[in-house]
């Protein structure tokens, strides 16, 4: 089946949602690979200050993601995408006009909260509204998020060449497109499991209670730091070899992985599926992660094969770090929810978030510190063999848990398949999904 047919067989809210998602990357990505330019470069800013204005965009999203996600289960998804939407709207629109530090730091806070509201959300409803098709609905979502991704950058990249206020303000009316569109489209839903004379401690003691998912979460934290790299260790290798068209170099790496994504996802999904079930395909996928650094560490440089291979190398290490994203994310999102027993679904992911944001930064520092050290000492190979290392102890630790669920599987009052999965096919109409409320 082709991407839209499968994207035609999800109901509206899934597609919707889907859409939405391909709105929010679009928006995002347009804009924020040129922030950091535009501070140091027209507004003048400091080093140190430009720094803070990221760094507080960041932290007021991986920070605040466990807020969102209990905020979603109790007040419904709905709110909170829709909140999320038009927050971030009001921060892009702010940055038109934004040019004192105070102005910029209040308007990167409101863009990072913004994500922080709707990303658990429209994960906890797309879950929901798929019903038995999960993986299905997030392999095709992943298509929409890497496609957003993909577009975003060339669209911000043309509207840079007439002002970055200018992108700013498309940015903005990109979100209060999509604000409007949730606004009068998606249906209302709430979790099927809101507890409302609970309270928000009681639902994080549930969550930090449930050891299993826990340790799924800090499994898990290799994947998001090796799939990251391809924001930090690849672009600065490939300055390393490239030089004056290290900007070149850096665009072919995102368009690899954007074409591996969109074009492979479906494929890659049922391939997988078909053979290993979700658990067994999360650690085959976090092998491939893994793997996708040795390439590198064959042709660290362009000293040994000359420039050329280490293009060829970096470029074939982009595509299988593409590849393992691609398959590990469906069965990620499906596994939260598995492991979640059905109940406090955004909590779970917006905990899940927050414990992967710090893994990546943690991982982010300590790669910076690594890529610095190993290039003066002339050991490039070493970063590209620690990663492995870090993939490898991963998947051994997903391969445990794998078969501890096996074990003791999780009962849900809407069954959902063991972490390792059954080797069925998920039923293909939309009528399968259960009833929404």
């Amino acid at each position: 089946m082709t991407v839209f047919g499968k994207f035609r067989s999800f109901d509206l809210p899934a597609r919707l949602l889907m859409v939405n998602q391909f709105g929010i990357n679009l928006g995002f990505y347009m804009l924020m690979p040129y922030l950091a330019g535009y501070l140091a470069g027209p507004l003048g800013l400091a080093a140190w200050a430009v720094g803070l204005v990221l760094g507080v965009r960041n932290f007021s999203q991986q920070g605040m993601f466990l807020i969102g996600g209990t905020l979603a289960d109790r007040l419904g998804y709905k709110p909170l995408i829709v909140a999320g939407c038009l927050l971030r709207t009001g921060g892009f629109a702010l940055l038109v006009f934004a040019t004192s530090l105070p102005g910029l730091l209040i308007a990167s806070a409101a863009t990072g909260f913004a994500g922080a509201l709707f990303n658990p959300a429209v994960r906890a409803y797309l879950a929901a509204d798929a019903g038995e098709r999960r993986v299905e609905a997030f392999a095709v979502f992943n298509i929409f998020y890497q496609a957003g991704i993909l577009a975003g950058p060339l669209v911000g990249l043309a509207l840079m060449a007439v002002d970055f206020r200018v992108t700013a303000g498309i940015a903005a009316l990109v979100f209060a497109a999509l604000t409007v569109a949730q606004l009068c489209a998606l249906p209302t839903r709430r979790a099927e499991f809101a507890n409302e004379q609970s309270s928000v401690l009681d639902d994080w003691r549930t969550v930090v209670a449930n050891r299993r998912f826990l340790a799924f979460a800090i499994a898990m934290i290799g994947s998001y730091v090796l799939s990251f790299q391809v924001y930090l260790a690849l672009p600065l290798h490939a300055e390393f070899i490239a030089g004056a068209r290290a900007q070149i170099l850096v665009s072919a790496l995102f368009v690899v992985s954007g074409v591996v994504a969109v074009a492979g996802q479906l494929r890659i999904t049922a391939w997988f599926r078909e053979r290993w079930g979700s658990g067994r395909s999360l650690v085959v996928g976090m092998g491939i992660l893994a793997v996708s650094f040795l390439p590198l560490v064959i042709v660290p440089g362009p000293g040994r094969f000359g420039v050329g291979a280490a293009v060829v190398a970096l470029l074939v290490s982009a595509a299988l770090l593409a590849v393992g994203t691609a398959t590990v994310f469906p069965f990620e999102m499906d596994t939260v929810v598995s492991l979640a027993n059905g109940k406090l679904v955004a909590t779970h992911y917006g905990f899940y978030n927050t414990v992967v944001g710090v893994g990546i930064l943690a991982g982010n520092l300590a790669t910076g510190a690594v890529v610095g050290a190993a290039r003066a000492t002339g050991v490039d190979w070493a970063v590209w063999s620690g990663l492995i290392v870090i993939g490898v102890c991963a998947a051994f630790a997903l391969l445990r848990l794998d078969r501890t669920q096996l074990a003791h599987p999780v009962a849900t009052s809407n069954p959902a398949p063991a972490l390792s999965g059954e080797r069925r096919r998920q039923p293909e109409h939309p009528a399968a999904a259960p009833p929404r409320t």
